[in-house]
């Protein structure tokens, strides 16, 4: 397949998810960075895309001016689609504008920081026929996929039950008051849109949707800021009631907070079946833990025997040689790249807008339950 020419909006100097989102299209080998408006201020920006090693003429101030400026350039060399990589609250807008000028979009989770935006952006993208990715990168993880064919495949029974949490300690002080970049925009409502949920959260809501296949019907959430002054949410537990599959309607324990001194990235998921459970940690994402009713429990490894056809394409090392975050990362691209491309038969496993909007109304739905005292709302 041809390299697919992209533009990247945010991921400047000091951006530590762009040049991740850059590293993984490396990795994967077929994307080229054409041109970015990298940055908040036309000066800054305009300096970050040359660092990068875009040229002087296609390092852009602003997006709106790439987006104009690309649109006009000769379809042979013009930037085919648009990775976003901006705070919460910058993602709705150029995503809009890049579907309307009939880029391909790809965006930073969550999708943006409202329903109505979110589903107005679905519809575009419906309209367009523009591919329209949502970088949940933990379902690109070799493991994480052969777990969701192992509990897809019923190899554990109908699901019953399941756990998922996401732990960091990194905001567990008023850390945004240093004015450390991350913390500064993450813990301002106007930005964000939420805190822990919003940042953390919908990684989790997805991974569990991801694995069962299941999609939630209601959820009843508590939601706190312990640290004082803080503008949103720092911690959140919720309860879900899982859409009946297969006559079990499941339930679920989501954790997410930023408030746990020692946690790092500790995502982690198990998923109890009537016959079995799966256990998948982020942070030793090698392994993948497999118990049944009867017999030892087994522990399957990336680069294994007897792996599903799903997790040995997603491999890129040989056993031993750790993979991680960002071939997670680039498994995502690799399959949006096909999507774009329409490549027969190749993978298409990304996740989609669909799952955008699934995020978003899972936020929204946590909290207003908590607004309103842990009642259970349906996500819609």
């Amino acid at each position: 397949m041809r390299c697919i020419r992209y533009g990247m909006i945010g991921g400047g100097k000091d951006s530590f998810i762009g040049a991740v989102h850059r590293a993984a299209m490396r990795l994967d080998g077929g994307w080229s960075f054409v041109c970015g408006a990298l940055s908040s201020t036309p000066e800054k920006s305009k300096a970050s895309g040359v660092e990068a090693g875009l040229p002087a003429e296609r390092a852009y101030g602003t997006w709106t001016e790439m987006i104009e400026a690309e649109s006009g350039r000769d379809p042979a060399d013009r930037m085919e689609a648009v990775v976003i990589v901006t705070p919460n609250d910058l993602h709705a807008a150029p995503a809009e504008a890049a579907l309307r000028a009939g880029f391909h979009v790809v965006c930073d989770k969550p999708l943006c920081t409202t329903v109505e935006d979110a589903e107005r952006l679905e519809g575009l993208a419906r309209e367009t026929g523009s591919v329209f990715a949502v970088t949940y990168n933990y379902s690109g993880y070799p493991m994480v996929r052969q777990a969701r064919r192992m509990v897809l495949g019923g190899e554990i029974g109908p699901v019953r039950r399941v756990l998922v949490e996401y732990t960091q300690g990194w905001l567990a002080t008023k850390l945004e008051e240093t004015g450390q970049k991350q913390a500064l925009w993450r813990t301002d409502p106007a930005r964000a849109g939420a805190g822990a949920l919003g940042d953390i959260g919908t990684h989790a809501e997805h991974l569990a949707r991801y694995i069962t296949g299941l999609e939630i019907g209601s959820v009843m959430a508590d939601a706190s800021s312990f640290v004082p002054g803080r503008g949103v949410e720092d911690d959140a537990g919720v309860l879900i009631r899982f859409k009946e599959k297969d006559g079990v309607s499941a339930r679920g324990v989501l954790v997410a907070t930023q408030i746990a001194p020692g946690r790092r990235n500790d995502l982690r998921i198990s998923v109890f079946g009537e016959t079995g459970t799966v256990e998948w940690h982020q942070e030793t994402p090698e392994s993948l833990v497999v118990s049944g009713l009867d017999g030892p429990t087994r522990v399957l490894h990336r680069g294994g025997d007897g792996l599903c056809a799903e997790a040995r394409a997603a491999t890129r090392l040989p056993p031993g040689h750790p993979e991680g975050f960002v071939g997670a990362f680039a498994n995502i691209y690799r399959g949006v790249r096909s999507a774009i491309r329409r490549s027969p038969g190749a993978d298409l496993d990304y996740p989609t807008i669909h799952d955008g909007v699934r995020g978003v109304r899972f936020i929204r739905a946590c909290l207003d339950s908590a607004r309103r005292g842990g009642a259970w709302v349906d996500p819609g």
